[in-house]
């Protein structure tokens, strides 16, 4: 393994997801000028998160699956016209 290659500077910091106001401690070396004290009374640096686990759809079960079926229905839909369109220009008759 190469030397040096992993930051220094892990330390505990507090990250809160701005959504809904959860928050959890691990490592980590990103930098924030935010502080925050956690619940056993230390202060700790703060990162905001836009969106966790506590607020992401696929974790809180509020997922919302594509019709791919009807997507593909509708694609080959198209497709169809188009063909017959080709069909009657290249025979010389006008589609009503």
């Amino acid at each position: 393994m190469k030397a040096d290659t992993h930051p220094k500077n892990y330390r505990l910091m507090v990250f809160r997801d701005s959504a809904s106001g959860e928050s959890f401690l691990t490592k980590s070396c990103a930098s924030t000028p935010l502080t925050a004290t956690w619940e056993d009374g230390k202060e700790h640096p703060l990162y905001l998160m836009g969106i966790s686990g506590f607020t992401h759809p696929f974790y809180t079960g509020q997922q919302k699956f594509v019709d791919t079926a009807g997507r593909v229905d509708k694609f080959q839909q198209r497709a169809a016209r188009t063909a017959e369109m080709q069909a009657a220009k290249a025979s010389g008759k006008k589609k009503a």
